[in-house]
C-alpha cells in the first residue's frame, strides 16, 4: 500500500479515536439540568416576602459543590395553582426532577407512581441519616410503610394564650401538661358578661374544633388508604362531646378570632406559622394590642396526650427523572442539610424538620430578633415537644369531601342537640359508604 495512503489512514484512525473520546468526554461531563417544582408562597397561608431566598441560596451552594449540575425552576407559581400546575407537567411528561409535595397531593402522587420510591436510596446511602428527622415528619412521606417523600418544612398547632385576661381573672397560665379538665374549668371561670349588659362578652376559647379534640384524645378518623372510617370510636365521640360542653359553657355563642384579637378570649389554637407571623412587627401591632400573649401546648384528652395537628410540606423526586443520582443529592440537600434547614427557619414561618435545628437554642435567637426585648419568646423545648407529638391524617382522594360531610353533620347534631353517640354511628356508616364508592 502506498506510504501516503497508509499515513492518511493512520491520521484518519487517530482522528476517529479523538472524536470518539471527545464525544464520550462531553457526554460524561455535559451539564446536567435538574428541574425543581416549587410554589412562590408560604405553604401555611401567611405572609412570606422571602419565598425564593432559601431556595436560591441552596441552589447556589449545591451547584458550587456539584460542578456540572445546574438547577432550574419556573418562578411565579402560586400555592393555590400548584396542584394543577404539577398535574399538567406530569401529563405532558415534564414532571420536575425534584418537587414540593403538599399534604393533600401526597397519596395521589405516590399511588400513581409519579413519586420515586426512596427506600433503596435511603438504605444504600450511608451519608443519609433518617434519625436526624423528627419521626412525625418523616412518617408523613410514607405510603404503606415505604418512603416516597422527605419532609422539608413543618408547623405544629399550638395554643395561643391571652396572659393578661387570665391574670385579671386570677388564673395561672396552664403548664404544658394541661388537660381537657383544666381547659373546661378555666373556660367556666372566665366566661362572663364583663360589661353588665346582660350578654356574654368574655370567653374561654375560640376555634377549638372537634378534630383538635380527636387528635388530643388519641383518635384517628381514617386508615391510611381511606378505606375505613372511625367516627364511632370512643376517642372521636368523646372529642365531639367535649367541644359540645365548651360551647354550652359559652352560651353556644359563635366566638371567633376577632374576639381573641379584641382581648376577649383566653385561648385560641393556631398553627406555629401564625405565631411567627403575628409575633413580629408590624403584624403583632396590628393583630394583638392591649394584652400580652404567648403559646403553650394543646390540652390532653383523657385517652390521649398533649397531641396536636402537624402539617408538613414534603419534597419528592420524579420516578421519570433522567438524572436520579443528581436529583437524590439535591433532595437531600434541601431536606437534611443543616445550613439549608437553618436558613429555612430564618426566612420562612415554619419550623425545621431536623431535630437538631428546631430543638436547638438557635431557633430562639431567630425569633427573639423579631420581637421586643422584654417579650417572652417560645422556647426550643416547647417547639421540639410539639413537633414530636404532632399527629396527622394521610389525605386520600376523597378526604376533603369526606371531611366537609363530617363537619356539616357534626355542626348540625350539635346545633340541634341530637344524641351524639347515635348520630356519630350513623355518620360512621355514611362516611364509610361515601369513601368506598
Amino acid at each position: 500500500m502506498n506510504r501516503k495512503i497508509k499515513q492518511a489512514l493512520a491520521v484518519a484512525g487517530l482522528l476517529t479515536i479523538i472524536c470518539v473520546i471527545g464525544l464520550y468526554y462531553r457526554r460524561e461531563h455535559a451539564i446536567k439540568v435538574i428541574h425543581l417544582g416549587m410554589f412562590a408562597e408560604s405553604n401555611w397561608g401567611v405572609e412570606n416576602a422571602e419565598a425564593y431566598t432559601v431556595i436560591d441560596g441552596a441552589i447556589a451552594r449545591f451547584e458550587e459543590e456539584n460542578p456540572g449540575v445546574k438547577v432550574e425552576y419556573e418562578s411565579g407559581v402560586c400555592r393555590a395553582d400548584y396542584t394543577e400546575w404539577l398535574s399538567r407537567k406530569a401529563l405532558i411528561g415534564e414532571t420536575p426532577d425534584v418537587f414540593m409535595v403538599i399534604s393533600e397531593d401526597f397519596y395521589k402522587l405516590a399511588s400513581l407512581e409519579i413519586l420515586e420510591n426512596l427506600d433503596n436510596r435511603i438504605v444504600n446511602d450511608k451519608s443519609f441519616r433518617p434519625d436526624y428527622f423528627y419521626p412525625s415528619t418523616l412518617n408523613m412521606g410514607k405510603r404503606q410503610g415505604e418512603q416516597y417523600a422527605l419532609p422539608y418544612e413543618t408547623v405544629p398547632k399550638m395554643m395561643f394564650v391571652n396572659k393578661t385576661l387570665l391574670k385579671n381573672e386570677g388564673v395561672e397560665v396552664p403548664e404544658n401538661t394541661w388537660t381537657w379538665e383544666e381547659l373546661k374549668r378555666i373556660t367556666e371561670q372566665v366566661t362572663k358578661d364583663s360589661d353588665g349588659n346582660g350578654s356574654l362578652d368574655q370567653y374561654g376559647i375560640c376555634n377549638y374544633t372537634w378534630k383538635d379534640g380527636v387528635y388530643a384524645n388519641g383518635g384517628t378518623l381514617f386508615d391510611e388508604g381511606g378505606n375505613n372510617a372511625y367516627f364511632s370510636d370512643n376517642q372521636v365521640i368523646d372529642a365531639v362531646r367535649f367541644v359540645n360542653t365548651l360551647d354550652e359553657i359559652q352560651g353556644n355563642n359563635e366566638v371567633s378570632y376577632l374576639d381573641f384579637d379584641a382581648g376577649k378570649v383566653a385561648f385560641m389554637p393556631l398553627m406555629f406559622a401564625n405565631y411567627r407571623t403575628y409575633k413580629t412587627y408590624p403584624y403583632r401591632i396590628k393583630q394583638f394590642t392591649g394584652f400580652q400573649w404567648d403559646c403553650i401546648t394543646m390540652p390532653a384528652g383523657p385517652r390521649g396526650g398533649n397531641y396536636s395537628e402537624l402539617d408538613t410540606l414534603l419534597m419528592g423526586m420524579a420516578s421519570t427523572s433522567a438524572h436520579k443520582d443528581e436529583a437524590w443529592k439535591f433532595l437531600k440537600f434541601l431536606t437534611s442539610d443543616s445550613d439549608t434547614q437553618r436558613k429555612l427557619f430564618k426566612y420562612s414561618q415554619g419550623a425545621s424538620v431536623l431535630k437538631y435545628v428546631s430543638g436547638s437554642r438557635y431557633i430562639e435567637s431567630i425569633i427573639r430578633a423579631d420581637v421586643d426585648a422584654n417579650e417572652k419568646v417560645i422556647d426550643a423545648d416547647l417547639l421540639d415537644e410539639a413537633i414530636k407529638k404532632g399527629v396527622y391524617q394521610h389525605q386520600f382522594s376523597k378526604y376533603s369531601q369526606a371531611m366537609e360531610l363530617a363537619d356539616g353533620r357534626i355542626d348540625d347534631m350539635l346545633s340541634n342537640e341530637k344524641n351524639i353517640e347515635s348520630s356519630m354511628k350513623v355518620l360512621q356508616q355514611d362516611i364509610t359508604k361515601f369513601i368506598r364508592n
